[in-house]
């Protein structure tokens, strides 16, 4: 089998890919990256003498490429995005363009080769959950900034693709991910790299907001098995159910790294949150 794989040098497809290529030795993976802020080579440099993996810089935007890589691949799978939520609100412009035309650009790849889709979304777009509520697949779609608002935007295209064109795809929605290579403006590695250097760890609002954590491996493992396994059509949540309050992660990196409580700093909450 062979995979082309979108925004591979990122944090999550740079797991996904190392983790599929250990597991499907045989099969090999093209991994098309712009490399714009948050994607790094070096996530993958294990893979420097695998004959089965290659790279290629470009855009998933650029039609006339993505056809022509298509072509000699059975499955496309999209990590590719503009995925934070402070740089989307300061300036939306890029989360469009990526995150909706660069959807389309692989859909309309995927309607014209008859290729299977794997579209990576998020739980972001849900937005607020009410006290003790889960969401499922069949949730209301509420998205809180433009950087939600973009993936769902392109939930509803892959859908649409789906029921006009009869393609073949799956979304999965999977919630805050965390390990190793992840970009250092999200929480996790954010906090770890400013109390190593004895700087405050700023928290929005009271720090009381609660998300659902889930190891990167776990993640990119649920994607492989749905590659085989999934139905398509269908949208998959990926979840390890772990909740907890942003201000209880920095309490345990704090404990962990042996410093103070008080190098919390709360900050004003950001629009929309």
């Amino acid at each position: 089998m062979k995979l082309l794989v979108c925004g591979g040098a990122g944090f999550i497809g740079s797991a996904f890919i190392k983790n599929f290529l250990k597991n499907n030795p045989n099969d090999s993976i093209l991994n098309l990256d712009n490399l714009a802020l948050g994607s790094n080579l070096k996530n993958l440099e294990s893979l420097d003498n695998n004959p089965n993996y290659s790279f290629i810089k470009d855009d998933i935007r650029n039609q006339d490429s993505i056809n022509k890589l298509a072509k000699d691949s059975d499955v496309i799978v999209n990590f590719a995005a503009e995925s934070h939520v402070d740089r989307s609100i300061a300036n939306p412009k890029p989360f469009l363009e990526t995150n909706i035309l660069g959807t389309y650009s692989l859909l309309e790849a995927t309607r014209k080769l008859d290729k299977l889709f794997i579209h990576v979304s998020t739980d972001e777009i849900y937005g607020d959950a009410e006290d003790n509520e889960s969401f499922d697949e069949k949730s209301i779609i509420n998205p809180s900034n433009p950087y939600s608002a973009t993936k769902a935007s392109a939930d509803h295209l892959v859908s649409a693709y789906h029921r006009t064109y009869g393609i073949r795809c799956i979304t999965t929605r999977c919630t805050n991910n965390f390990g190793p290579y992840q970009f250092p403006e999200k929480l996790i590695p954010k906090a770890i790299i400013r109390i190593q250097k004895n700087l405050k760890v700023p928290l929005y609002g009271d720090g009381a907001q609660i998300r659902s954590w889930i190891y990167v491996n776990d993640h990119v493992q649920a994607i492989e098995s749905l590659i085989s396994k999934g139905k398509s059509g269908e949208v998959y949540n990926i979840t390890a159910y772990d909740e907890i309050t942003n201000k209880t992660i920095v309490e345990k990196i704090l404990k962990i790294l042996g410093k103070s409580q008080d190098m919390i700093e709360y900050v004003n909450d950001r629009p929309g949150h």
